[in-house]
């Protein structure tokens, strides 16, 4: 599974402006909302009830807020880059500076663990991650993330 596959350049937020977890999960509900026609408390809920249940920052300063909503037809994918870290309730305590949001039909099953993988995979690999992190250029993000890492075995 690709991220071309996931993300639209219009779903590359470059620089996002947020003081705290919640915020953030607002301001991602928010441009979910706009590009899927969802309505924008329906995402927000189902991302803070899936927060609930431990938090999806991952480690090495990347969050991956995910939830299902019965209204998808397709998994959706939106890319933020904070503008400053903050605390996200990560693993490994450090705090979130990039962070990609997944949405997922009810049904996706295996698909939606595909993509959630590939996303941590991607976003793990350290030359990519400090590249993320250099950009504040919507498409070069887009790019990197589309490009990176090709999938070998995948």
């Amino acid at each position: 599974m690709d991220l071309s596959d996931l993300l639209s350049q219009d779903a590359v937020i470059p620089v996002l402006r947020v003081q705290s977890k919640k915020q953030a999960i607002q301001e991602l509900a928010a441009r979910a909302a706009e590009l899927t026609g969802l309505a924008e408390r329906s995402v927000f809920d189902t991302l803070l009830q899936r927060e609930r249940l431990g938090s999806t920052g991952v480690g090495q300063g990347i969050a991956i807020p995910h939830g299902k909503l019965a209204q998808l037809d397709h998994i959706v994918g939106l890319f933020a880059r904070l503008e400053r870290p903050i605390d996200f309730e990560a693993l490994d305590d450090e705090p979130v500076d990039l962070v990609f949001l997944l949405l997922a039909p009810e049904g996706a099953g295996a698909d939606h663990l595909k993509a959630l993988a590939r996303i941590a995979r991607v976003l793990r690999d350290q030359a990519t991650a400090a590249k993320l992190r250099a950009s504040n250029d919507a498409a070069a993000i887009y790019t990197l993330l589309t490009q990176a890492a090709e999938p070998n075995a995948a």
